[in-house]
């Protein structure tokens, strides 16, 4: 690569945090390793990076702390946390202060790695095609056209199909082009209602909700608020 990714690595087991940095600077990534979070936020302050790994439970300062610290000054730089914490509610949390993934302990390096590409890739490319009309979206399809989002047939249930309404077609569209990413708020209402106004910011929350009701069938399906900024149309893995 031309230029050397550069990441902040934030663990506060300084064995681990070793082991991590030498992986990834093997692989042609330039990595500054902090052991709590307040040196993590300080070296964040001083540097600049292409993404930041945190732990989560880490002294000082935790890493959902240390990220919405970040995320104050800085809403597109990805953030990954590393947990020993297997909870769905903490991947949530986590997802709405505005991380791109989670990787839940012990795992393997390779994991890791193919964690990081696939973030970077997200963030500096458009995950869909221009134009593109259809969308596999975890075990739904959404075909924007049609305007119909179909769950398919499990434990003895048929397959389903909900009629969407433009907007709302339009609202999960942008969602989908915009999957693992924050949509900003202001971004679908000047695209969909023409106005950022509150009584329209209003009428998008009702849609938001709508629209969460269609995806509940996929437990692994979230539309997560980002807090102050806008929406996340996320895939929640089980590790």
């Amino acid at each position: 690569m031309d230029e050397m990714t550069k990441i902040l690595l934030v663990e506060d087991d300084q064995n681990f945090g070793d082991v991590l940095r030498s992986y990834l600077e093997m692989h042609d990534y330039e990595v500054t390793l902090a052991t709590d979070g307040a040196m993590g936020l300080d070296s964040y302050r001083k540097g600049e990076y292409n993404l930041c790994i945190f732990d989560v439970m880490m002294p000082i300062m935790d890493g959902f702390t240390l990220a919405q610290e970040v995320r104050k000054q800085d809403k597109l730089t990805p953030i990954i946390f590393l947990t020993a914490k297997d909870m769905k509610e903490d991947k949530i949390h986590g997802l709405e202060i505005g991380a791109d993934d989670y990787l839940t302990k012990p795992f393997s390096m390779e994991e890791l790695l193919l964690r990081i590409k696939a973030v970077l890739r997200r963030t500096t490319a458009g995950q869909v095609t221009k134009g593109q009309s259809k969308f596999q979206i975890g075990t739904l399809y959404f075909d924007f056209d049609a305007q119909t989002l179909k769950t398919p047939a499990k434990g003895g249930e048929e397959e389903r199909e909900h009629h969407l309404t433009s907007k709302e077609a339009q609202l999960l569209k942008m969602l989908c082009e915009h999957q693992n990413e924050t949509l900003e708020r202001s971004k679908a209402l000047k695209k969909i209602w023409l106005d950022d106004n509150y009584f329209n910011a209003r009428s998008m929350d009702v849609y938001i909700t709508k629209l969460r009701k269609f995806l509940k069938s996929d437990e692994q399906l979230k539309i997560i608020n980002v807090h102050g900024t806008g929406f996340k149309l996320v895939i929640l893995s089980d590790k």
